[in-house]
């Protein structure tokens, strides 16, 4: 094949330029607003800052409950992760190894559940936690969000595995190894991919989410970040140099494990997409 033209690889640049730019103009403006004095946003459009400021980070950071946050925050998030990676790999390697009643019903209902909103579930969900005495909890957030993260992580987990040849797991038995056995030693380590992908995504889902928090926890010893983020933002006053550092600390957890798992996440959700 020959070798694009100078005139098309320069198009090609420039249009990756472009898309480039317009997707970080937010992150910028964010940022200004982080690192510029003041609390009100410039009506300027430059995301250049006018001055250059750490207090609304020092504000953030140094507050009382700041601390009992970022722990609420990393505790449900890592609970949730290994809730949901621990279920849904089990449930998606019995999905597609194992045939067996109701199992195309399964399925079909992973995939309905993943049609509501969560406000369409509040309300069960909150009368569900109440009669468990979970509301105010953590565990309860960590028990929704895993019920929100798992039939997405089922599907992609499901698709991931029916790419593996079953020769190698067939391969184990005949050496004695048990359904235990090949789980973990071939399927697992061949998966990791999937499971990257599958952490990643029930992580964010605990890290990011803000309505059900809201909602289920009132008490604020037991706020998340997210949760934070919404009190500077008042009915008739808006702390957005304050939201704005909040914002990128928040952010950063999220952004460090994009970087860990970026050479998982491709081939996870490519292959993943593969088979239904």
């Amino acid at each position: 094949m020959r070798a694009p033209r100078l005139g098309t690889r320069a198009l090609v640049h420039a249009l990756v330029l472009v898309a480039t730019a317009a997707t970080l103009y937010p992150v910028l403006l964010v940022l200004k607003k982080a690192i510029e004095p003041g609390q009100e946003f410039a009506l300027s459009a430059s995301p250049v800052p006018r001055g250059l400021t750490l207090a609304h980070f020092r504000d953030v950071i140094g507050q009382p409950h700041a601390f009992t946050f970022v722990r609420n925050s990393f505790v449900v998030a890592l609970a949730t992760t290994a809730v949901g990676v621990l279920l849904s790999c089990t449930a998606a390697y019995a999905l597609s190894r194992f045939r067996f009643p109701g199992r195309r019903a399964s399925l079909a209902t992973f995939l309905v559940v993943q049609m509501f909103p969560s406000t369409l579930l509040m309300l069960p969900l909150y009368v569900l936690l109440d009669a468990l005495g979970l509301l105010n909890r953590l565990g309860g957030l960590v028990l929704v969000y895993a019920t929100t993260s798992i039939p997405f992580c089922v599907w992609t987990l499901k698709g991931y595995f029916d790419t593996l040849p079953r020769e190698l797991e067939e391969a184990a038995r005949i050496d004695g190894a048990s359904t235990l056995g090949v789980f973990f030693r071939i399927v697992l380590p061949l998966s990791r991919p999937a499971v990257a992908v599958t952490a990643l995504f029930s992580f964010m889902t605990a890290w990011n989410e803000f309505i059900l928090a809201g909602t289920f926890i009132t008490d604020e010893r037991g706020y998340t970040l997210p949760v934070l983020l919404h009190h500077y933002i008042g009915e008739y006053h808006a702390e957005w140099g304050h939201f704005a550092a909040a914002a990128l600390v928040t952010s950063v957890p999220v952004m460090a494990l994009f970087y860990v798992l970026q050479r998982y996440l491709v081939g996870g959700l490519t292959a993943g997409a593969v088979k239904g």
